[in-house]
């Protein structure tokens, strides 16, 4: 093994006992310093955290923006700084050679959202009586309903779900607790799917006890399960195949602002750690505000024809 993969490792596990992270957190953490220690092996350059320079990381960086896009470049070089931090503190490094490289120019990338009218017609067309039916109706109520993460939504217990109070106990990033609330359309789905929840097990009856989401044979269903179940039923309710989980956080959100939620609560609901990050759904709204105005108001229609006439 060499230095900096023992480096990487002593990282992560400090992320997991002393910061306890998500899993999924500690997992794109990995994945960026590992892309990082692939491009030093490929160049024949020295794994080391120690003998790192500016100059390698700006290749690095270059080099993987021929192949990811510049949000996914924007954490590898987070991941980076993080990783040099915990070395310095350690004492293992003086200084950071990521400290000289600035963040890439930002770009505004709205989240996707969907209609009104588009989600009802993908719920809706999940009606079935099945296991497998009602276990999806509810996790297409649930995520649109609350907002959940996906990560979030894969690790509720059974213990979680507070069905006739209609609210959950999540677990967010860096294991931050909070109680969110759902309406009564999720808390009829679950009710649904749990009636039905002791047929998703093995052939000998084993299933898991704790819970609450289990796929065919009654294990505990995973982020990318979920995943998959959105794609299928996005297919057959409205042709959207490409439906993923955060689409419908996106869409919950921004159907909250337009209905006149103020930012601090949508902020508390979906679990954000800064409002800046609420703050992209506004950037929507205001959007489709000017395309109304646009569209109603008579000084615009009025340019809009006197432009047509001449």
């Amino acid at each position: 093994m060499s230095p900096l993969d023992r480096q990487i490792d002593a990282f992560l596990l400090h992320l997991e006992h002393e910061r306890r992270l998500s899993g999924n957190t500690l997992a794109a953490y990995r994945h960026d310093l590992t892309r990082l220690r692939d491009y030093l092996e490929a160049n024949h350059l020295t794994l080391d955290a120690r003998e790192i320079t500016t100059f390698v990381l700006r290749g690095f960086l270059a080099d993987e923006l021929k192949r990811v896009s510049h949000r996914t470049l924007e954490r590898r070089l987070a991941s980076v700084r993080a990783f040099y931090k915990e070395l310095r503190r350690r004492g293992d490094v003086r200084k950071s050679p990521a400290a000289a490289i600035r963040n890439p120019k930002p770009r505004r990338e709205l989240p996707d959202f969907l209609p009104v009218g588009e989600l009802q017609a993908i719920i809706e067309a999940v009606d079935g009586a099945d296991p497998l039916s009602r276990r999806d109706r509810a996790i297409l109520e649930l995520l649109y309903g609350a907002g959940i993460r996906v990560g979030e939504l894969s690790s509720l217990s059974l213990r979680d779900l507070e069905l006739e109070a209609r609210r959950l106990k999540v677990f967010g990033k860096g294991q931050r607790e909070r109680i969110v609330p759902f309406g009564a359309a999720a808390r009829e789905a679950l009710a649904a799917y749990l009636d039905v929840r002791v047929q998703l097990a093995r052939g000998d009856g084993h299933q898991d006890q704790e819970a609450l989401f289990l796929g065919r044979y009654g294990t505990r269903l995973t982020s990318r399960q979920v995943q998959n179940i959105l794609r299928k039923r996005g297919a057959l309710g409205a042709m959207r195949a490409d439906l993923h989980p955060h689409a419908l956080r996106h869409s919950y959100a921004t159907h909250l602002l337009d209905a006149g939620a103020d930012l601090r609560s949508i902020q508390a609901l979906l679990g954000h750690a800064s409002l800046s990050t609420t703050q992209k759904y506004t950037h929507i709204t205001v959007d489709r505000l000017r395309e109304a105005y646009s569209r109603a108001h008579p000084l615009e229609k009025k340019q809009r024809e006197g432009a047509g006439e001449s």
